[in-house]
């Protein structure tokens, strides 16, 4: 299973996070969807989009709001695939403890 660490997990939330805006979404934006699902700091998240980053599942560009140069996160096609594997593995995984639950 991918679902061995909670790490894959994490990968799992912030690539769903990011695939659902099709021009990307910014760091801060992408820690507050995420903490919607899960607990988790700015220091924990940025490794893990600087690590998708070189795993080529997310792209990067900067673009100037008010002044101010604001880092944009996107879903990479190689990204893309990695979100459908965890998605079926979810699945499995998920059907799996709601058998073990209604036992």
């Amino acid at each position: 299973m991918v679902f061995n660490t909670g790490a894959a997990l994490l990968d799992a939330i912030v690539l769903a996070v990011v695939s659902r805006e099709a021009a990307g979404t910014y760091g801060y934006r992408i820690t507050q969807d995420v903490r919607g699902v899960l607990e988790v700091s700015e220091s924990t998240l940025y490794p893990v989009l600087r690590r998708l980053l070189k795993e080529d599942c997310l792209e990067v560009y900067d673009l100037a709001i008010d002044g101010r140069n604001r880092r944009y996160y996107r879903i990479t096609e190689k990204g893309r695939i990695q979100l459908n594997l965890y998605r079926s593995e979810w699945t499995i995984y998920s059907g799996k403890i709601s058998q073990i639950l209604e036992e």
